[in-house]
């Protein structure tokens, strides 16, 4: 007969974590940026298998010791030199894959994280592969999304993708991808990047004008007029604008 253990401490060291089924935990990052127009994603070349040679986000396991959070920053920096301590960036949570057969290994659940990367709209920060990485490269979103990928990571990298979308409609999120001061136009290219179409600059900037901070400096343009200078309000974007082919 099996006897109730009297307090926490004695139930913990009879407890068995073996006696149930073991699931590996791990993470994987969607991280955006906005250059020439296109909104790129970093991808890696597997270097091992399963999937060796295909694209796939990065990330990894994660330690015993570890934040999923933590393992994020630490898998992307071995995997793509990207260190997102040392750059500006927004980081959030996307969402739990758990279906259990996303990973032929063995049973693994993935935390992924969003990473927003804010550039200039002309370059992206150089990438270098390692770790169990063949490559590290950015790649255009839209255009990737076309061909397959490693695990399930194709939807989670359209998920990221949506996640940004819509948080465009209602929320100045755009202000993440571009210089803490920017243009107008830098960010309706964030836009026009995210949702890949093109839109209309007088009607943009008559809808984002009430959400942004005329800073009273301009840009220093090596050509044409300076334009104005602005950094983005913490408020919601009320109406939501209008994303194209949503209506």
């Amino acid at each position: 007969m099996n006897r109730t253990p009297n307090g926490e401490q004695e139930f913990l060291n009879a407890y068995t974590p073996k006696d149930y089924p073991s699931v590996a935990l791990t993470v994987d990052l969607v991280v955006l940026a906005v250059a020439g127009g296109v909104l790129h994603s970093v991808l890696v070349r597997r270097g091992v298998h399963p999937f060796r040679g295909g694209l796939a986000l990065p990330g990894g396991f994660v330690g015993v010791r570890e934040s999923a959070e933590q393992a994020a920053f630490r898998e992307l920096a071995e995997e793509t030199g990207l260190d997102l301590g040392r750059l500006p960036v927004h980081v959030e949570q996307l969402a739990t894959y758990s279906d259990p057969d996303r990973d032929p290994r063995m049973r693994v659940v993935s935390v992924a994280h969003l990473a927003l990367l804010a550039t200039d709209g002309q370059a992206l920060p150089a990438l270098y592969a390692g770790s169990d990485a063949a490559a590290a490269e950015w790649h255009p979103v839209h255009k990737v999304l076309e061909s397959p990928m490693a695990f399930d990571h194709a939807s989670i990298l359209r998920d990221g993708l949506e996640r940004l979308s819509g948080k465009l409609e209602y929320t100045t999120v755009a202000a993440r991808l571009v210089p803490e001061e920017f243009t107008m136009t830098q960010l309706r290219t964030v836009y026009e990047a995210t949702w890949n179409t093109p839109l209309a600059a007088g009607n943009f900037t008559r809808k984002m004008l009430p959400h942004l901070h005329d800073t009273g400096r301009k840009s220093k343009a090596a050509t044409g007029a300076p334009a104005a200078l602005f950094t983005a309000t913490e408020r919601h974007i009320h109406p939501p604008m209008s994303r194209p082919g949503t209506d």
